[in-house]
């Protein structure tokens, strides 16, 4: 059976009266302008995208063309007292502070507020003999409808614009126009930054990816284009990251606000135990109103019997949770029924949490990078990019990540050095004391047994077969480390992928094969096991000579030197190869279905806490160390 894509290609065009704002403490209901898409003051047709989803990231950054001129501020006629609404600005501008603001506190962009008016001669920036600017009244509309792009409007004092210009309009005092002025500079700047970069920090949350070298210098930014662009349309898409990925998450968004404006409807009863096809049900007719809602049961599909559970729904639910990281047995049981009774209100925060993320990522890569998405269990490895500069996905495969509790896998953004070729697994000290000591007091032939040898600091073998007191007692002081020797029982597998990092996490094969059959796959101690280790090995190494050799790798090479080839052989990539460690809980795949994972980490939790307080979001870390602290399989 066929399947819709569960949300439509084109965005919708339903009022943004009409539309549905998440309410998860952070979004409300604005009365605004309603135009296209942060059309501004020129609504102008796009020309169409190239197709990129999360597996498909760009190696290019957009073409920016913005209009330039020298930094000014706008004409004011001869009636206003310049020199007063200078002063009223340099008084905001150092105060870092202005009350008519629905978040007042902007000393987080202070510093670029005092610049921005100093290029001007604290000059207004948005008003042209006394009136708004056309720019002005073109970011007026965008930050009305800026909840399409997964930002709470009133951020940028949606609500509040009408009473500015307002009151702008009937009494154009130093104050009045002052007061204006900066609010839009300050919203401005917030707008321009939580597009571009997000609105908070990655390092809050200890995750290593640095967004320093993306920012913007804004007061540049602000005074030599924005005031002046033709189109704020073009300037704000031109600040959003350019992945069609992204652009397809917000189209998703769009529909799913859309869906929940209409409410979620009747729940799913739940079951006494899962059903097979055929068994009798009596929410059947629930069951169907909410998989044609969400687009997994056709609007073609034969009428369902209201008692029974029959094979249309089990296909349905079969899509249903191959989109949801559910076995897709088509077996409805608590878990199917607890992801179909999820508000739809809460996809929409996922799909907002989504493109916070986005924007933090990398604007481009010096090399088609390897992504490891978290929640979703799986790594992609890109390849070139083709004649219509998509770049493809070579490689995709299960992985196991950190477990949950205590061991989770870390987000982070490296790169790839080198790879390891039957290698030792150095057992981390909070593993020897935890797991080995204790066993080898049950078993002084358990080193032996296992496989291991402990060494001194130099990594000279001081034992490997029954373990003396005296061996016992340096283990314990911690004189003496414990390893794992090279081959198939070796916890790391035959092969290992290293990109320095400071978690000591890394890629790796295992002798667990059985783990990559489980649906949900945080097993680890905080690396990254790959169920295909070989092909990725072989795809790295591709264009690289084999050691002492005419020829390239291949993937028989590659198989050889895990099976037989010298222990703990390093070898060099030619070039370093990117690698992000990412968590995405909502994935909008190249043919627009829709993908939701659990927040198996709370991460998104963490996030969502942090955005219901409202600006200005934090940016220093709220842990003082990960919680993956040891490089363990």
């Amino acid at each position: 059976m066929s399947h819709p894509s569960p949300h439509p290609p084109q965005r919708s065009s339903r009022p943004a009266s009409s539309r549905f704002y998440p309410v998860l403490h952070r979004t409300a209901a604005v009365g605004a302008l309603s135009l296209l898409i942060l059309s501004g003051c020129h609504s102008q047709q796009q020309a169409p995208r190239e197709k990129l989803s999360l597996r498909q990231l760009l190696h290019r950054k957009r073409d920016k063309k913005f209009a330039t001129k020298p930094a000014e501020g706008q004409p004011l006629p001869a009636t206003l007292d310049a020199g007063a609404i200078a002063a009223q600005l340099h008084t905001i501008a150092d105060a870092g502070r202005l009350s008519s603001l629905r978040y007042p506190d902007f000393r987080d962009y202070q510093q670029h507020v005092e610049r921005a008016y100093g290029l001007t001669n604290f000059t207004p920036m948005w008003l042209v003999n006394g009136a708004p600017s056309p720019q002005a009244l073109g970011l007026i509309a965008a930050i009305g409808d800026i909840q399409k792009k997964g930002l709470d409007p009133e951020e940028y004092d949606a609500s509040r614009w009408p009473a500015r210009l307002a009151a702008l309009k009937a009494h154009p005092t130093p104050q009045a126009i002052a007061d204006f002025d900066a609010a839009m500079t300050v919203s401005t700047m917030r707008l321009i930054s939580d597009l571009h970069i997000g609105r908070v920090a990655p390092a809050h949350f200890n995750f290593g990816i640095d967004i320093e070298a993306k920012k913007y210098d804004l007061p540049e930014l602000l005074t030599t284009k924005v005031i002046h662009a033709a189109s704020i349309k073009d300037v704000l898409e031109g600040v959003e990251p350019d992945f069609d990925g992204y652009q397809r998450t917000e189209t998703a968004l769009v529909h799913y606000e859309d869906l929940a404006a209409q409410g979620d409807g009747a729940k799913v009863p739940g079951t006494a135990r899962p059903l097979s096809a055929g068994d009798a049900y009596t929410g059947s007719a629930q069951l169907a109103d909410r998989l044609h809602l969400l687009g997994d049961l056709p609007e073609s599909a034969t009428a369902v019997s209201p008692t029974v559970y029959d094979a249309s729904l089990v296909d349905a639910v079969k899509h249903f949770q191959a989109r949801h990281g559910i076995e897709a047995s088509g077996k409805l049981g608590k878990e199917t029924v607890d992801a179909l009774n999820v508000p739809l209100a809460a996809r929409v925060v996922q799909l907002e949490d989504a493109l916070e993320r986005w924007r933090w990522l990398p604007p481009d890569f010096d090399e088609p990078p390897i992504v490891v998405n978290i929640p979703e269990f799986v790594l992609r490895a890109f390849g070139p990019n083709d004649a219509d500069h998509a770049q493809q996905v070579a490689l995709q495969m299960n992985v196991v990540v950190g477990k949950a509790v205590r061991t989770q896998t870390p987000v982070f953004a490296k790169s790839m050095r080198y790879i390891v070729f039957r290698p030792y697994w150095n057992v981390p000290p909070s593993i020897v004391h935890k797991e080995i000591i204790p066993s080898i007091l049950k078993n002084r032939n358990y080193i032996d047994q296992k496989g291991f040898e402990i060494t001194d600091s130099k990594g000279t073998v001081v034992s490997s077969g029954a373990v003396s007191d005296a061996t016992l007692a340096g283990l314990k002081a911690g004189r003496l480390m414990v390893r794992q020797k090279p081959g198939p029982k070796n916890s790391l597998g035959l092969i290992k992928f290293i990109f320095p990092n400071e978690d000591n996490v890394y890629l790796h094969s295992t002798p667990a094969q059985q783990l990559f059959g489980e649906t949900r796959r945080d097993f680890s101690h905080g690396c990254v096991r790959v169920s295909q280790p070989a092909e990725l090995a072989a795809y790295l190494l591709r264009n690289q000579l084999q050691p002492g050799q005419q020829q390239n790798w291949t993937l028989d090479a590659v198989k050889d030197a895990m099976q037989s080839g010298p222990d703990n052989k390093t070898v060099l990539l030619a070039k370093p190869i990117p690698v992000l460690i990412l968590y995405v809980t909502a994935v909008v795949e190249d043919d627009n279905s829709v993908h939701f994972f659990a927040d198996i980490y709370g991460h998104d939790k963490e996030l969502n806490d942090v955005l219901a307080k409202g600006t200005p979001y934090p940016s220093e870390s709220i842990k003082t160390v990960h919680a993956t602290t040891t490089a363990a399989p």
